[in-house]
C-alpha cells in the first residue's frame, strides 16, 4: 500500500493575506459590539484594511481579505448562512466590483477616500437590493436609501481618510509590495 502526501507550503503572500484578514476579522467582531443607531448602519471598520491591501498589493489580495473576513466573521458571530451573512456577502462582492473598477480611474483624482466612498455606496446598494428581493418584498425598503446613502458618505469618508493616513505612514516607513515600486 502506497501513501501519498500533499504538502502545502504557504507563500509570503499567503501569510500577508492571513495577517490582513485576521486584522479585518478582529475589526468586524469588535464592530459587532458597537451599539447601532439603526439596524444595518455600521462603520465598516474592516474596510480600512481592505483599502490598504488594495493600494499596496492589489485587487486580488484585497478580495481575499474581504471574503475571508465575511466568512470567518460570520462564523465567529454565529451568523453563517443567516440573512446577515448574505447581506454582508452581497455588500462585500459589490464593494469588490466597485473597487476593481475604481482602480482604473485616474490616480491623480481618485485615491483611498474616493475608493472608500464608492465601495460604501456599492455595499449599501447591494444590501438594499438583497433585502428588497429576499427579506422585505416591498418597495418601502427604498425609503431607507437617504439614510443609508448618508451613512455611506460619512463612513466611506472616515474609513477612506484613515486608510489614506495609514498608507502615507506606510510609504514613509519604506517600500513594500508591487504598488510601492
Amino acid at each position: 500500500m502506497t501513501r501519498s502526501t500533499i504538502e502545502l507550503v504557504p507563500t509570503a503572500e499567503d501569510h500577508r493575506i492571513a495577517r490582513h484578514a485576521a486584522a479585518a476579522i478582529a475589526l468586524t467582531v469588535a464592530e459587532a459590539a458597537i451599539p447601532l443607531p439603526l439596524p444595518g448602519v455600521k462603520p465598516g471598520l474592516a474596510n480600512i484594511v481592505t483599502l490598504v491591501v488594495l493600494a499596496r498589493w492589489g485587487w486580488r489580495e484585497a478580495a481575499w481579505v474581504a471574503l475571508l473576513r465575511v466568512f470567518a466573521g460570520s462564523l465567529l458571530l454565529g451568523q453563517f448562512l443567516a440573512p446577515g451573512f448574505f447581506l454582508s456577502l452581497s455588500g462585500a462582492l459589490a464593494s469588490l466590483v466597485a473597487l476593481g473598477a475604481s482602480m482604473h480611474l485616474p490616480a491623480r483624482w481618485f485615491g483611498p477616500v474616493s475608493h472608500s466612498i464608492l465601495a460604501a455606496f456599492a455595499h449599501i446598494g447591494a444590501q438594499l437590493l438583497v433585502a428588497r428581493l429576499w427579506l422585505v418584498p416591498h418597495d418601502g425598503v427604498f425609503y431607507l436609501v437617504p439614510v443609508f446613502a448618508m451613512a455611506a458618505v460619512v463612513f466611506g469618508l472616515a474609513n477612506g481618510l484613515v486608510a489614506a493616513r495609514l498608507l502615507a505612514e506606510l510609504r514613509a516607513a519604506g517600500p513594500q509590495g508591487p504598488a510601492a515600486g
